[in-house]
């Protein structure tokens, strides 16, 4: 552990009126130029000023492996939609990775859009644009096949509001998305893995394909935590194959080391769970 970080004098550190309530900034005691963004007391983002690249969620980490090894496209042509914005690590991950690509981001609270473009270094559109709107609707207005990756990453409390979590949610996306585009999600499950299972049933109503990314203890139900889902209609790794080997090696790589499963586990997981409908 590394020496705590004096924050004092810092302009961004606060707390900060936004339409849903609050916004707080606080310093990453432990790494200079480093912050945090707690939306309504929930730890929503983790922020390095001078290394966009640098994600600190491991499930952001995860989210990045699984777009990276399943990209539909050449990362030149990407054009990816972010459900849930909050300080857009991941958006800002992204068009650094690939500054050609084209991030657009769906955020709910317009003043905390408004916030983080004061705030932190984002890229400016057409890199990466914010757009104030609800995460459903948003969805169900895009033009078809406009783009060729969507993340959700949208939370109210510890839960994914349930009109994300839908089959015809999902239909809405999977029609936005140009052919073998990639759905990736981020659920927030109990040991009993009861919201991941109702997604992917849900998922495989509408995507030709379905996987899962967690670390074992959320697979083996043992806490509450993140699974990360992936649709598309596109073919992605069998266990065993060396996709999912290399894959595989990615995940272990970070500091709460994750594990791959492929369509097989998830059909076996979510045959008998009802999808959810509106």
């Amino acid at each position: 552990m590394g020496r705590k970080r004096n924050s004092q004098d810092d302009p961004r550190i606060g707390t900060y009126e936004i339409s849903t309530g609050t916004a707080e900034v606080i310093a990453d005691e432990y790494r200079d130029n480093s912050y945090i963004l707690n939306v309504n007391g929930v730890p929503s983002s983790h922020i390095v000023m001078d290394e966009p690249r640098e994600l600190e969620f491991e499930y952001m980490r995860w989210i990045a492996a699984a777009v990276e090894a399943l990209l539909p496209v050449a990362p030149q042509s990407l054009r990816m939609t972010h459900l849930g914005g909050a300080g857009c690590t991941l958006a800002r991950y992204f068009a650094s990775e690939w500054p050609q690509s084209r991030q657009t981001v769906i955020e709910l609270d317009p003043k905390l859009a408004e916030l983080v473009r004061t705030l932190f270094d984002l890229p400016r559109a057409p890199a990466l644009k914010i757009r104030a709107a609800e995460a459903r609707a948003a969805t169900e207005g895009f033009p078809p096949s406009s783009r060729d990756v969507i993340i959700r990453d949208v939370f109210a409390g510890a839960t994914t509001p349930r009109p994300l979590t839908t089959v015809e949610f999902f239909q809405a996306a999977h029609r936005s998305l140009a052919p073998g585009g990639l759905y990736v999600a981020n659920c927030g499950d109990h040991p009993d893995l009861s919201v991941a299972k109702a997604e992917l049933a849900g998922m495989r109503e509408v995507f030709s394909h379905v996987a899962a990314i967690a670390d074992p203890a959320m697979f083996k139900g043992r806490r509450y935590g993140n699974i990360i889902l992936v649709g598309t209609d596109s073919t992605m790794p069998a266990a065993g194959s060396v996709g999912a080997a290399q894959l595989a090696k990615v995940l272990l790589g970070g500091a709460v080391p994750a594990q791959y499963r492929d369509e097989a586990w998830a059909l076996k997981l979510s045959t008998g769970s009802p999808a959810l409908h509106d």
